[in-house]
């Protein structure tokens, strides 16, 4: 996938609860300057806001990548969750609704990937793990002869 005119990424630190408000926040505001409607918005912030609690939960703190993309098209969302914890022990697991490790619902990782255009986990058990989630503005449908 080439990116052109993209911008440099926004790194946050997750240490805390707090950082996982400023992520929120963050993302909220990215995707308002890009043109993500409110509905694509609210999924992106409940998406970074489940991916920014696994970093922090599960991953021992980490970080944070928020890149805006430009595919020439369209303007999209990258967002990556980076931990240097325990990686994840059996990733297909983890990706099954309703699994949970650590008390939850069982839809961090699942329900986000449900909530983005691409999805991916890179993860090795005591390496780590990333999570990448991109979305892309929808695209406002042209209008039809004869309607306006």
């Amino acid at each position: 996938m080439q990116q052109s005119g993209q911008a440099s990424a926004t790194s946050l630190p997750i240490g805390s609860d707090a950082d996982l408000a400023w992520v929120r926040q963050q993302v909220r505001q990215c995707a308002a300057q890009l043109g993500f409607g409110l509905v694509q918005q609210t999924k992106l912030v409940t998406a970074a806001s489940e991916l920014a609690r696994n970093t922090l939960v599960h991953g021992g703190g980490g970080r944070a990548e928020i890149t805006p993309l430009d595919n020439g098209r369209t303007r999209g969302l990258r967002m990556c969750f980076i931990d240097s914890g325990p990686g994840i022990r059996d990733l297909e697991l983890a990706m099954t609704d309703g699994y949970t490790s650590g008390g939850g619902l069982g839809l961090g990782l699942s329900g986000a990937k449900r909530l983005v255009h691409e999805f991916s986990v890179d993860t090795e058990p005591g390496r780590g793990t990333t999570v990448t989630a991109v979305a892309w503005v929808a695209q406002v449908p042209a209008s039809r002869p004869g309607v306006r």
